[in-house]
């Protein structure tokens, strides 16, 4: 779509007292303002598409993506205003309604481009001027002082002195600490560092090897790191998931549902890119999204496939040899809705959270979540299995486990503790719920949960011997990457570290 050409204003004469800008200076802002403008033509409409399967997933109670994964998708350009105004007409939507219905101006021939008409509404009213404008923005900027006046109103009648004040308290979100992870098989924890901190105040967590901690609201998606594979956007509760399973370099693993693809690629980075990872994905798109993950991640060592984890024979021979296996199923994903700008939505209010612990989509998932943790129980040579979620519900956390533990005990399986220092752990619903793991935004973190199930005889021959510097099962391992600056060896103690940390983690 081709937006209507902005009004020449070269002709507007120079106001009294002030000097007109030389021709080829006013020509150059002419032209970068019209470009801007264009860009906020198309940017509208781009929200306006995202907003649309959004609301629509939102109704339908099945959700489309979330915001921002729609957003960063490849099919929008300008990624940065669009998501901007797709939030910010969210968070505005409520009032919008109520002053399309005050007006009474939204006719049949304006719902069919709703949401254009509320992107567009926020725009003009609360964002920017308009020039470039098309139908919509004609329709909009000709209302626009009835809707000014609505506006009033509802202050008024509200009890509040600004505009500002309409918008509901609960869209203000404590900001987090930006997560990173670095990918160990394409550059190093230190030279990530040595680049960051030139623009930024760099932390190393102190949990999770090769973590990253910057500032709040600190943009990354476009930086070199990121887009080559060096860097991925991962939160802190998130990467705790593949260190807990913790697989040896050389083993077979199995990430049962795996996309989009970032644990994966963090088992990966764990095994040194040593043995095989077979990921699983049964949604066809997820399973692009996961082989794009993977190849941008340089690991060689994973096999994607599309289907379903359920359908694989744990007693065919060619998984005989399976050692670990990660299992993060569907689930509500409530414990990243704040993440997922999920209190943005229509729907959401504090009676939807407080009733979806029981609602019958939580109950599908839960018994999904039992037969798929049942699936991965029954391979033969497993000796690590972690079972997570990013989920906050006890029906898809602790009664999930609780429910299979008479199964894992009878094939010789224990609940281990991932993380033994981490003070919160899962709710005392059962005896043996103190090993599980749960994660919180109070903790600056997603709301996830992991639990670890070990079996005793490998628990029993995994014990190590102090090392002369007190670390237990410290190897140096010399490793071998590409990057940009071709073939180069750096010594690692990466693996030492995980070693030393599974040799821990004991019942």
């Amino acid at each position: 779509m081709a937006p209507p050409q902005p009004k020449n204003r070269s002709h507007v004469p120079a106001k009294d007292g002030q000097a007109r800008p030389p021709p080829g200076q006013q020509g150059r802002r002419m032209a970068s303002r019209d470009a801007g403008e264009r860009a906020a033509f198309f940017a509208r409409r781009e929200a306006a598409t995202v907003l649309r399967r959004v609301l629509r997933g939102d109704a339908s109670k099945r959700s489309g993506g979330s915001i921002k994964s729609l957003v960063f998708s490849p099919s929008v350009r300008n990624k940065r205003a669009t998501f901007a105004l797709v939030c910010q007409t969210l968070k505005c939507l409520p009032i919008l309604k109520e002053v399309f219905a005050s007006t009474g101006v939204l006719s049949s021939k304006w719902k069919k481009q709703e949401e254009l008409v509320y992107v567009t509404a926020y725009d003009i009213l609360f964002g920017q001027e308009i020039a470039v404008s098309g139908s919509v923005e004609q329709f909009i900027l000709l209302h626009k002082d009835n809707f000014r006046t609505t506006l009033k109103k509802i202050c008024v009648k509200r009890k509040v002195s600004s505009i500002k004040d309409l918008i509901s308290e609960n869209t203000t979100v404590k900001p987090k600490p930006r997560f990173v992870r670095v990918n160990t098989l394409k550059t190093t924890t230190s030279s990530v560092i040595e680049v960051l901190s030139k623009i930024h105040k760099v932390e190393k967590d102190d949990m999770v090897p090769d973590m990253l901690v910057l500032p709040p609201g600190t943009d990354m998606h476009k930086h070199p790191l990121v887009t080559d594979g060096k860097v991925f956007l991962q939160g802190k509760a998130s990467c705790m998931v593949a260190v807990a399973l913790c697989p040896k370099a050389g083993w077979k693993v199995i990430d049962a549902c795996a996309a989009p693809g970032n644990k994966t690629v963090h088992l990966a980075a764990l095994m040194n890119g040593e043995g095989n990872i077979i990921a699983c994905e049964l949604n066809k798109d997820r399973a692009k999204t996961l082989q794009h993950t993977v190849r941008r991640s340089g690991a060689n060592n994973v096999e994607t496939v599309n289907g379903d984890f359920l359908d694989i024979d744990s007693n065919d021979p060619s998984y005989a040899e399976v050692r670990a296996i990660l299992l993060d199923p569907s689930c509500s994903g409530s414990g990243i809705s704040t993440e997922r700008l999920d209190h943005l939505l229509p729907s959401h209010s504090r009676d939807d959270q407080d009733d979806a612990g029981s609602s019958a989509r939580i109950r599908k998932l839960s018994a999904f979540q039992r037969k798929a943790l049942s699936h991965a129980l029954s391979f033969p040579s497993v000796e690590r299995l972690v079972y997570s979620t990013c989920s906050i519900h006890q029906a898809e956390n602790e009664d999930v486990v609780n429910s299979v533990l008479p199964l894992a005990t009878s094939l010789g399986f224990e609940l281990a503790t991932p993380f033994p220092q981490w003070r919160r752990r899962g709710l005392p619903v059962f005896d043996g719920a103190e090993h599980l793991l749960r994660t919180d935004p109070e903790d600056d973190l997603e709301g996830f949960f992991i639990a670890l199930f070990v079996r005793k005889a490998a628990a029993d021959e995994s014990s190590a011997e102090p090392s002369k510097d007190g670390v237990l099962g410290v190897k140096r391992k010399r490793v071998c990457t590409t990057g940009n600056s071709g073939l180069r060896a750096f010594s690692s103690l990466r693996l030492s570290r995980m070693d030393a940390l599974c040799s821990i983690w004991r019942l």
